[in-house]
C-alpha cells in the first residue's frame, strides 16, 4: 500500500499489477500484488481509469466529468489510490493534455 497522499494535480496511470474486468455496473479490480479487490461502480468511472495515462494530471482527466458527479469521481480515484490501484507516474511520460 502506498503511503502517499493522492494529489489531483499530479499525474496517475492503472497500476501494471492491476487487472480489470468488465461488468455489466462498471468493472471488478484485482491488484495481483497486495491481493486487493476494487469495484468500479460506473462505466464511465472504468473509461477514466483506463484512460489516466493520457492526461497531465488526474483533474485534468476529470475536465469531461459532468460537475454532478466530479466529487464522486475524484473521491472514488482517492480511494483506488490508497488502495494502490492507480499509482503516480512522471509528468514527463504519455500526458497530452
Amino acid at each position: 500500500m502506498t503511503s502517499q497522499t493522492f494529489d489531483a494535480a499530479r499525474p496517475y496511470r492503472l497500476n501494471p499489477s492491476v487487472a480489470l474486468r468488465p461488468e455489466p455496473f462498471g468493472a471488478l479490480a484485482y491488484h495481483f500484488g497486495n491481493r486487493r479487490l476494487s469495484f468500479l461502480k460506473a462505466p464511465e468511472l472504468v473509461e477514466l481509469v483506463r484512460g489516466l495515462d493520457r492526461h497531465a494530471s488526474a483533474g485534468n482527466a476529470l475536465a469531461g466529468v459532468p460537475d454532478a458527479r466530479r466529487g464522486a469521481f475524484l473521491s472514488a480515484l482517492a480511494s483506488l489510490a490508497a488502495a494502490d490501484m492507480i499509482i503516480p507516474r512522471s509528468s514527463g511520460t504519455g500526458a497530452q493534455g
